[in-house]
C-alpha cells in the first residue's frame, strides 16, 4: 500500500465515536479560531473589495459568505470564506510545516455542510480529516517546499479540503484516494514571491484551495480519475513532492504515526495578526510595555535577535506606499506598532493605520539580525530577543523563546473565545457569545445551519 493510498483509507474511516475527546476538542478550537479571523479580516478594504467582485457575479444564493451579508454558489461561497479566514493572518497553523490548514479546510467544510444540511459532529470528523491531509504533505516538504517559491497553505490546503469534502459525502478509500489524486492536479501553484512582495492576492491563497478543493472532490464523484500515488508519485517523477521540493524531502511523513498521533494537535493558534515569525517580537515588546512604560521619544534603536527563517521572511522594513501584507511580514512595522498601540489586532494591521508617519518612522529604528545561537535551536524554539536602546544608554531586554498560541504554551478556550470577541469589534455582543458557545458545544448542533446564520 503506497502512501497516498494508506492516507486516503485511513481519512474514509475517521468516525466522531473513535476520536480522541483531546482530538475533538481542539477540531472545536481551530473552528471557533476560524470565525475571530472572519471577523478581523472584515477589517479590509482589500477583503472587502473580494466579497463585492463575488457577490457582483450574480452566483446562485445556495451558501453563506460568512459575515458579508450575502449568499452565493457552493463554489465562490468557499472562495469567499477562505479569503476571510487567510486574509488578517491570525490563522492556525502547523510549525511543522509552515501552512495554515484551517483557512482550506473548514471554508470547504462548512460550505458543504451548509448544502447538505449536516450536523456538528460530521464536521468535526471532516475538520479532523482535512487537517490530516494538508498538514501531512506540507510536513513531508517543510522547509524546503517554500524555499523552493511555494506557500503550502494554498498547495496543500487543497488536498485538506478535497479530503474535508469527500468526508462529509461519505467517500470509501477508493473515492477517497481519487480526489486527492485529482486536487493535486488543480491545487494552485501559490506563489511565495506574491507574498514576499507584498502583493494582496496572497489573502485568496485559502479561498482559492477551498474552491479546488471542493472541485477535486466533486469531479471524483463523477468519475474523474486522478493519480493514485499522487503524493509521493511514482517512477515518473511527477508526483506532487517530487515536482515541488527538490531538497530532501521526508516521504515518510505522510503517514508516520498515522491513527496514533492527529497532526491537528500540533497546531497553533495566533494571538496577534502577523506572521507567526513575528511574535516572538511582538510578545516581547507588549510584556515590556506591561513592566514599564515607555517614552517614544528617548527610543534611540531597537535590536532584533531572532533565527534565520524569521530574519530572511519578517525582517525587512516598511515604507510609504506598502500594502498590509508588507505590515504583516514585516517586524519593523510589527514592533514598531505594539510599541506605539500596546496592541497588535485587526486595527493595527489596516491600511488606514499604515499611513501614520510616526509609525513609520518608529519602524526605521527597528533592525532584525540573524542571531547564530538562535537559529541553532530552530525549529525546535522560534525565539526573538528585542533590545531597546534608550537615549540615556539604558537596554531594555526581553526574549521569546516559545510564542503564545504553540502548544507548549497554548491558547486554550477562553483565550479563543477572547479573540472572537476582540476582533468581532462592535458586533453584536449577544450573538457573539452564542457563537461561541454554540462552536465549543458543535457536536451537539445537529443543522449546521443554525450556527452559519448567527456568523
Amino acid at each position: 500500500m503506497n502512501h497516498t493510498q494508506q492516507l486516503a483509507t485511513f481519512l474514509a474511516k475517521i468516525s466522531y465515536d473513535e476520536l480522541p475527546s483531546a482530538v475533538v476538542h481542539k477540531a472545536k478550537l481551530c473552528v471557533l479560531d476560524y470565525v475571530a479571523n472572519i471577523y478581523g479580516s472584515l477589517e479590509l478594504n482589500a477583503v472587502m473589495g473580494v466579497a463585492a467582485y463575488i457577490r457582483s457575479l450574480g452566483g446562485p444564493p445556495s451558501v453563506t459568505a460568512l459575515g458579508c451579508g450575502f449568499k452565493t454558489d457552493l463554489h465562490h461561497a468557499a472562495f469567499v470564506n477562505g479569503t476571510t479566514a487567510e486574509a488578517i493572518e491570525a490563522q492556525d497553523g502547523l510549525r511543522f510545516g509552515g501552512n495554515h490548514p484551517g483557512t482550506a479546510v473548514i471554508p470547504a467544510a462548512l460550505a458543504m455542510a451548509e448544502v447538505m444540511k449536516l450536523g456538528g459532529k460530521a464536521i468535526i470528523e471532516a475538520v479532523v480529516a482535512g487537517y490530516e491531509a494538508a498538514n501531512r504533505p506540507a510536513a513531508a516538504m517543510h522547509p524546503w517546499h517554500t524555499l523552493g517559491g511555494f506557500l503550502p497553505t494554498g498547495t496543500c490546503g487543497t488536498f485538506g479540503a478535497a479530503a474535508a469534502v469527500a468526508h462529509l459525502k461519505g467517500y470509501d478509500a477508493v473515492l477517497m484516494q481519487n480526489a486527492l489524486g485529482c486536487a493535486g492536479y488543480l491545487a494552485p501553484i501559490s506563489m511565495a514571491e506574491q507574498l514576499m512582495g507584498g502583493f494582496t492576492v496572497k489573502i485568496v491563497q485559502g479561498g482559492q484551495a477551498a474552491l479546488s478543493g471542493l472541485m477535486a472532490a466533486g469531479l471524483a464523484e463523477s468519475g474523474i480519475t486522478g493519480d493514485r500515488q499522487v503524493l509521493e508519485g511514482s517512477d515518473l517523477k511527477g508526483g506532487f513532492i517530487q515536482i515541488t521540493t527538490k531538497v530532501d524531502p521526508k516521504f515518510e511523513k505522510l503517514t508516520e504515526g498515522i491513527g496514533e498521533h492527529y497532526t491537528i494537535m500540533d497546531i497553533y493558534f495566533k494571538p496577534y495578526t502577523a506572521c507567526r515569525h513575528t511574535h516572538g517580537s511582538a510578545q516581547a515588546i507588549l510584556t515590556l510595555l506591561k513592566e514599564q512604560p515607555l517614552d517614544i521619544d528617548e527610543i534611540k534603536e531597537i535590536d532584533i535577535f531572532t533565527y534565520g527563517m524569521a530574519a530572511v521572511a519578517v525582517g525587512k522594513g516598511i515604507a510609504p506606499g506598502d500594502t498590509f501584507v508588507n505590515a504583516q511580514f514585516s517586524i519593523p512595522y510589527v514592533v514598531a506598532v505594539c510599541i506605539l498601540d500596546g496592541a497588535l489586532g485587526p486595527k493595527q494591521l489596516t491600511e488606514k493605520r499604515m499611513v501614520d508617519p510616526n509609525l513609520l518612522a518608529l519602524a526605521r529604528k527597528v533592525t532584525v539580525r540573524m542571531d547564530d545561537e538562535l537559529n541553532k535551536i530552530y525549529p525546535e524554539k522560534t525565539s526573538s530577543r528585542v533590545e531597546i536602546v534608550l537615549a540615556d544608554g539604558r537596554r531594555l531586554i526581553k526574549q521569546v523563546d516559545i510564542p503564545k498560541g504553540d502548544p507548549r504554551d497554548p491558547m486554550e478556550a477562553a483565550d479563543l473565545a477572547e479573540k472572537v470577541r476582540f476582533f468581532a469589534g462592535d458586533r453584536d455582543s449577544d450573538k457573539t457569545e452564542r457563537i461561541i458557545e454554540m462552536v465549543l458545544n458543535l457536536e451537539n448542533i445537529t443543522d449546521i445551519r443554525e450556527l452559519i446564520e448567527l456568523i
